[in-house]
């Protein structure tokens, strides 16, 4: 019992009070494409992720005494009501934490969640999901300790991790990396994400209008598009290219070479589309008006100049990037050229974020 946690907590447990804590945690773009894992969640290649700003879920964590069955004791509501497979999730990622946060199963959790954008669609839900519940569990952790946590940030993106490989990449505003990487020998790492060190200002400004092609749930998992990486054709390949992308990624970041940014951005959705066709078995999460968009933003930017790119996450949703300073002319362009059809006519108006917020 000499363990600061359970000794804090159960001071806590005596004045038998309930603790709420709220976080908003931001989903996040990768623009080097995190797809493949092995081990425990540990990613085969390094990724480089954008944090967005209204795409973002809200999770409060109210945790009350009294759990004396030594297992984890949780309700999960998303959008007020219950949703036991996430819950499952939940409770498994808890259960295999214990030992770090020995307070869980001696609490009974309420989790109430939600998002501002639809939820298993492609942009990348469990990441800000899992990054939220993480914000949450490390603050529980950190007030039932009585004192702050000096690397707070890093081991909620650990947790995170956990979760939701890509849940990592969320706990920063801006852009995030996350896998060991040669360009960044002593910070980089497969455990947690850390902040893009050098950004040029050009970058501050870029934008993201999230074109929601199709709200409905992706025909495939991620966790089962991951597993399919085993073995794949190209693997190896791939594994090469997600390298020389990242290095090349990190230096115009650096230098401002909004370019050389497009090109990899591009490169890397198709390749991630590509690596799903050619899996065994292979599938494809791209629709008729996904490419039809893909070739229309081509044209813009050959015939007008302007710096326009997309890049697409594991759905046909299009991710489509800019500048501030063409904010006026894109927005006319997504709803006068791009959407089109009846169907297609909603979309997200993002750009980078400022990273989690808690809510006091």
């Amino acid at each position: 019992m000499n363990d600061p946690v359970i000794t804090a907590y159960n001071h806590n447990l005596l004045n038998g009070k309930p603790l709420s804590i709220t976080w908003q945690s931001p989903s996040n773009i990768a623009i080097v494409k995190y797809w493949g894992k092995t081990g425990r969640q540990l990613p085969l290649n390094p990724s480089v992720s954008l944090s967005l700003s209204r795409a973002y879920t809200e999770t409060r964590l109210t945790a009350f005494p009294g759990n004396f069955s030594g297992a984890i004791s949780l309700d999960f509501l998303f959008n007020g009501k219950p949703n036991t497979a996430f819950g499952e999730r939940i409770s498994k990622l808890l259960t295999s934490v214990a030992d770090e946060f020995p307070f869980l199963n001696q609490l009974y959790l309420k989790i109430e969640s939600g998002n501002t954008f639809p939820h298993s669609s492609g942009i990348a839900s469990s990441a800000s999901s899992f990054s939220a519940l993480a914000l949450c569990i490390c603050s529980l952790a950190e007030h039932l300790r009585g004192f702050p946590d000096p690397d707070f940030r890093r081991n909620a993106s650990q947790l995170a991790r956990l979760g939701s490989g890509s849940a990592c990449r969320s706990l920063y505003s801006g852009f995030s990396l996350w896998g060991e990487t040669a360009e960044l020998p002593d910070s980089s790492s497969d455990l947690y994400a850390i902040p893009v060190p050098l950004l040029h200002p050009v970058f501050g400004g870029l934008r993201d209008a999230i074109l929601l092609l199709n709200q409905g749930t992706k025909k495939v998992s991620s966790s089962l598009g991951h597993s399919r990486m085993e073995h794949h054709p190209f693997g190896e390949a791939r594994i090469r290219q997600a390298n020389i992308n990242t290095a090349d990624l990190l230096k115009a970041l650096a230098a401002g070479d909004t370019g050389e940014f497009i090109r990899i951005a591009e490169n890397e959705a198709l390749t991630l589309h590509a690596l799903m066709m050619t899996s065994q078995p292979g599938f494809v999460l791209l629709e008729p008006e996904t490419l039809r968009i893909i070739n229309r933003i081509r044209e813009i930017r050959e015939q007008t100049g302007l710096q326009i790119s997309f890049t697409l996450d594991a759905g046909p949703n299009i991710h489509l990037m800019y500048f501030e300073s063409d904010r006026e002319q894109v927005q006319r362009i997504i709803v006068e050229d791009l959407l089109q059809n009846d169907k297609q006519n909603k979309w997200i108006d993002d750009q980078a974020g400022t990273g989690p917020l808690q809510i006091t």
